[in-house]
């Protein structure tokens, strides 16, 4: 992003940050695309967990079923999401590194709707441990509603982040 270079603060750090900032700058474009891919798989896996845990409280304790929505829960979670999700903040930290959006409006609010779509994600995690541990006490229009607040939290971060309405 050609904006992003022109942004890039004086070196307060000697020749080193400047070679540094220089060198996350002319990475934009790739950082911005690892971000964005990285998010879409977050999201993914953030829309089909709770679409998960509501069939998996039709099944039985114990059951075939049960066993198999444990295996496809536990490998969402652990090898898809969370792995994107490191990704997503660390990319989105470079690119905070590279641009300096640090004092804007919308980047704070973006930051705390960030911050609760994470805190979302360890409640996924644990809502899966209970349904591992056949402790899980949420009906399935529990999880229907919570699969709609990723979608809601995505929406308003994605607005913030290309609109910048403040």
């Amino acid at each position: 992003m050609p904006g992003a270079v022109r942004r890039l603060p004086a070196s307060r750090g000697g020749p080193g940050r400047l070679a540094v900032s220089a060198a996350l700058a002319a990475a934009w474009p790739w950082l911005k695309a690892a971000h964005i891919v990285s998010v879409m798989a977050w999201m993914a896996g953030l829309l089909y967990l709770p679409r998960l845990f509501v069939y998996h409280c039709g099944a039985a304790a114990g059951s075939e079923t049960d066993l198999t929505f444990r295996v496809m829960e536990r490998r969402l979670y652990r090898a898809i999401m969370t792995p994107a999700m490191l990704a997503s903040w660390g990319f989105g930290a470079l690119l905070l590194a590279a641009g300096g959006a640090w004092g804007a409006g919308w980047f704070v609010a973006k930051l705390a709707l960030v911050a609760a779509m994470t805190a979302l994600h360890g409640f996924m995690g644990r809502w899966r441990r209970e349904f591992a541990q056949t402790r899980n006490r949420r009906s399935a229009r529990f999880y229907r509603i919570v699969n709609e607040v990723p979608a809601a939290l995505l929406l308003a971060i994605v607005v913030l982040a290309v609109v910048k309405p403040f």
